[in-house]
């Protein structure tokens, strides 16, 4: 109607020039819209100068833990398009993205995603993707035992979000602390479950930490917040923890001992078992627990750890638990050098804790003791047809004669607790009178993968003597008073003192052995057809004082390598320094958490193990977790 009215005020008389300018005039009109008149619309910018950002950077979540993203958009508006690895919406294999308001948008993975990283990236439509994001996708299970795994390598080989290009750098740090009860001293190692429905109906990605006050307790792995999902006390009516002063040793474990052990989790049966020490008025306890998973009640009824000759009071539960076959593993030692005492290896049914064997290292009905298995908190490691080995400590030893006294010894045990062969080293008459206990280590099972024709099945043991000993885990060698029947010695550290050599086991990954003797450096040994490099590959530019560390090892299968390990140098009065080392070459130093500061972890403790899980790395200290990991931004 507007045009025709336009039109109208043109003469017939009017030359057509003058007509055509006019209807121009009219067609690009501002104000012309369309036949309904009405106000004129903007035109709409350009989208191609609009520019996105994305936060967080970087993220890890496990095959169902979902990740929120953020954009912030600069040089204009518009309807954000979102891409995993350049797929719009991603996909099954990558994980999917969904938008959830203008700027934000949810990635979620799933079983059928690819474990590794991921790259997320927006764009307005028109415009350029934004610098993506990374998101590491794990298909971790958990951390249920000491050390990672039955071999007790100390290897997670599922780790994607930490490598050495993300933990050097400002990209990782400490993220928070947890506050325990107090004091709260964790021994034990922390150990972690991923995508476990909790008594809240919600799934979480969940770590248990077990205290010396015999709390336990299970975190969010992933809350800044702390977000505790349950604790439960294991103390009985009337029942305290015990005072270091009643075991007449005052300088192990102070200020007071309940669950110095690393638990065990059954993840199919929905069981965490722990072992812990209390006291009343008259008497002490030793008591195996099993816990729900999601609540922390009791799955079955608590059940006291008896035996003939064993005395509670005078041993020490250090050794982490084992889980094999139905069965749970329980080993003991004592506290120092002090009462008497025997090295003891029990096994109680996970089903029902029905107690089904009891051995012991020495036979106190002769009146032999000592052998403790103490192991500095490596649990006993158990081989493909579920025998047991473990390493004792200084004590009487005859089994080269017949008798039934393994102090000294790598012991190899079948399932039932029967002894199926041992190793000795021939000076074991000298490490017995000089407290050089072989058995301040644990025994490292190796991949067949570095054996040999005639040695396929590998292992390795280390101690107070500073060495690694080879053994072949079908005949472990036995006794010889003029030669070690082993397969291959080497030294780390020939310290041959009380307080030197090696407590705690190596870790081993792709090849590689990694121990820190007492006052030594972190140390890399190639292992390969059947041999042991005889020097290092490489090692740390830092020694490890006080006990020495018990390192951990973090990788995707062969690559992106992390080797972790605890200085406690500062132990009691300071804090536990994290450190991380490229793993190909120890040489070169990734991260070391500062020693003051909000960075810093807790107050150390001896013998601890950092866990790595999920792009965080979990370490118990004084009354504290603290946990470390990537940077978001």
């Amino acid at each position: 109607m507007l045009l025709l009215w336009r039109v109208s005020w043109v003469s017939p008389g009017q030359n057509l020039r003058a007509l055509i300018l006019a209807l121009v005039a009219v067609l690009f009109s501002p104000g012309l819209t369309s036949c309904g008149g009405g106000n004129s619309s903007p035109t709409p910018p350009t989208t191609s100068g609009v520019t996105v950002a994305l936060s967080p950077h970087r993220s890890a979540v496990t095959t169902s833990q979902p990740q929120a993203f953020t954009a912030t958009l600069s040089g204009g508006t518009g309807t954000l398009l979102w891409f995993v690895d350049g797929v719009e919406n991603g996909s099954a294999s990558l994980g999917t993205i969904t938008s959830t308001g203008d700027t934000t948008a949810t990635y979620s993975p799933s079983a059928s995603t690819q474990p590794g990283i991921h790259s997320i990236a927006a764009k307005v439509s028109g415009g350029v993707l934004s610098p993506a994001a990374s998101v590491a996708v794990t298909d971790l299970t958990g951390v249920f035992t000491h050390h990672n795994d039955n071999a007790r390598t100390g290897a997670n080989t599922k780790e994607y979000a930490l490598t050495p290009s993300t933990v050097s750098g400002s990209k990782f740090g400490k993220l928070f602390s947890c506050t325990l009860d107090s004091p709260g001293y964790v021994y034990a190692e922390p150990l972690y479950v991923a995508n476990l429905t909790m008594n809240d109906r919600r799934t979480h990605n969940v770590v248990f930490v077990a205290t010396e006050s015999d709390w336990v307790y299970a975190y969010d792995a992933d809350s800044s917040s702390c977000q505790q999902l349950w604790k439960k006390n294991l103390l009985q009516a009337a029942e305290t923890t015990v005072p270091p002063a009643d075991t007449a040793e005052l300088n192990d474990l102070t200020p007071e001992i309940g669950v110095t052990s690393t638990p065990v989790i059954d993840v199919q049966s929905g069981i965490i078992f722990v072992c812990a020490k209390s006291k009343n008025t008259s008497s002490y306890f030793h008591r195996l627990h099993a816990l729900t998973l999601a609540s922390g009640t009791d799955a079955i009824t608590p059940v006291e750890i008896t035996a003939p000759n064993f005395v509670p009071l005078t041993h020490l539960q250090r050794p982490a638990l084992l889980l094999s076959s139905g069965t749970v593993y329980v080993a003991f030692g004592s506290h120092g050098d002090h009462n008497t005492y025997q090295g003891w290896l029990m096994g109680y049914d996970a089903a029902t804790l029905t107690q089904r064997f009891v051995w012991s290292t020495t036979d106190a009905t002769s009146g032999n003791h000592q052998g403790a298995v103490w192991q500095s908190g490596g649990g006993p490691s158990v081989d493909a047809s579920g025998n047991v080995f473990l390493e004792t400590a200084n004590g009487a030893f005859d089994a080269d004669s017949g008798g039934i006294n393994y102090s000294d010894s790598v012991v190899k045990l079948s399932a039932s607790g029967s002894v199926l062969d041992y190793f000795t080293p021939f000076n074991e008459s000298v490490l017995n009178s000089g407290d050089v206990d072989l058995g301040s280590s644990s025994v490292v099972l190796l991949p067949d993968s570095v054996g040999t024709a005639a040695h396929p099945h590998l292992m390795i043991a280390t101690g107070k003597p500073g060495k690694i000993f080879l053994l072949d885990q079908t005949d472990l060698g036995k006794f010889n008073s003029i030669l070690s029947q082993d397969l291959q010695e080497v030294d780390v550290l020939n310290a041959m003192q009380v307080l030197g050599g090696v407590f705690g086991p190596p870790a081993y990954w792709n090849g590689n052995i990694y121990v820190a003797a007492i006052s030594d450096y972190l140390k890399q040994f190639t292992v390969a057809s059947g041999t042991i490099s005889s020097t290092p590959q490489s090692h740390s530019s830092a020694i490890y004082s006080k006990r020495g560390s018990v390192p951990a090892v973090s990788a995707h299968g062969t690559s992106g390598g992390i080797v972790w390990a605890l200085d406690i140098s500062a132990y009691p009065t300071g804090p536990a320094v994290l450190n991380a080392y490229d793993a190909t070459n120890l040489a070169t130093q990734l991260y070391s958490s500062p020693s003051s500061g909000t960075g810093a972890a807790g107050n150390a403790v001896k013998f601890a193990v950092p866990t790595v899980a999920n792009g965080k790395v979990y370490v118990g200290t004084q009354g504290r977790l603290d946990v470390f990991g990537l940077l978001p931004n």
